[in-house]
């Protein structure tokens, strides 16, 4: 009896379909593998010898860490694209940094090169046994009490005897603050000294005040060889009420930064408030306005240690300067109020011409009184 197996038209269909899907896989696998020839050919000489599906379990998981390194690559390059791009950016501003260093560079050394091709400001000490004539004014000048060739007015009930007056004070020159408790005290304008009034004789131009008048002191006592410390801070503006305290507190804290400081003179100019009223001394050829000493003392009750001091070396200074310039000072005033004195052993205040000298008067007189001070 003779057996035979019916195949039906379908199924010869499903084997060739199989096979076809089959075949195109292989193809595909083969060309895939191809272009990794050089990772297949290490993976077939590992697996030589072994069956078709050896091979297959052994490529799929190496394709696939060649797919994530191919992947991780792609990142890397991307992460390293964005990097160079910032680095582009990064060195761009510091390539622009750099240029505009060398700009700041060279115009600093040109600046420098421009300086030193100027000719030095040239500044002229006072000389001394020039004639010297005070000029007429409607002020008198009064006085109570005097010592040698000096005079004072003492407008306190403090007995002041010799041994008050006599000039033998000894204080430490090394350093001099001037600063200014009304410092928007002003003069007379004059062609070369205009300004833009902020009240009666008053401006806050420091290059039209009383605080012009401490830079050119202070100038000059550069020149001979003195550390000057110019405050030049407005006291007395918005509010002149309070300056005083304000002014205090700047002394205060520019002398604890320079200790060993005892000479502090706060610049004014005389309140008298009228125009016609310009006390002036001839030196010379010179115009300069007369200046005063104004003192305080512990005559109000407060603390004031340092008020005889003050007084003595005030008498001291006008000694020389009556020797050197007779009239450059008139006579000192000794009033009740500190004044903000008990600040340093030798403090005072000077106050400069008056409302009817001009600016260019009082510059002047800078230069004969650091040439006093000099002296001394």
């Amino acid at each position: 009896m003779i057996n035979l197996a019916v195949i039906e038209m379908k199924d010869v269909i499903k084997y060739l379909v199989r096979i076809t899907v089959v075949i195109t896989i292989t193809i595909a696998l083969t060309r895939y593998f191809l272009s990794f020839r050089t990772n297949v050919q290490v993976v077939a000489e590992g697996v030589y010898g072994e069956s078709f599906l050896g091979c297959l379990d052994t490529v799929i998981p190496l394709v696939n860490s060649i797919n994530h390194s191919s992947e991780e690559k792609n990142q890397e390059s991307k992460k390293d694209g964005a990097l160079k791009e910032t680095l582009k950016v990064e060195l761009g501003m510091i390539d622009t940094i750099e240029k505009e260093e060398e700009k700041k560079e060279s115009k600093t050394v040109a600046a420098q090169e421009e300086k030193n091709q100027q000719p030095e400001e040239k500044i002229e000490e006072a000389k001394i046994g020039v004639k010297t004539e005070v000029l007429e004014s409607n002020v008198p000048m009064k006085f109570t009490t005097s010592y040698q060739s000096v005079k004072i007015k003492n407008e306190t009930k403090i007995k002041l005897t010799e041994q008050m007056l006599k000039p033998d004070v000894e204080v430490n020159t090394k350093n001099i603050l001037i600063y200014h408790t009304h410092s928007c005290e002003s003069y007379t304008q004059s062609e070369k000294y205009k300004y833009k009034s902020s009240g009666n004789f008053r401006t806050t131009n420091k290059e039209r005040s009383v605080i012009k008048v401490g830079t050119e002191l202070g100038k000059y006592m550069e020149n001979y060889g003195y550390k000057v410390i110019h405050d030049t801070a407005l006291y007395d503006h918005p509010s002149y009420n309070g300056s005083y305290g304000r002014s205090m507190d700047g002394a205060v804290k520019l002398l604890d930064k320079n200790p060993g400081t005892d000479i502090a003179f706060d610049i004014h100019r005389d309140a008298i408030g009228d125009s016609t009223y310009a006390p002036t001394v001839k030196i010379g050829d010179e115009y300069a306005a007369q200046m005063l000493f104004v003192i305080g003392s512990n005559g109000a009750g407060d603390p004031h240690d340092n008020w005889e001091q003050n007084l003595k070396f005030a008498v001291k200074v006008q000694e020389k300067a009556n020797e050197l310039y007779p009239g450059l000072f008139k006579p000192i005033i000794l009033r009740n109020s500190d004044y903000n004195q008990r600040i340093a052993k030798a403090a005072s205040i000077i106050e400069v011409g008056a409302t009817g000298n001009t600016l260019d008067q009082c510059l002047v007189s800078m230069k004969y009184l650091a040439k006093v001070l000099s002296e001394i």
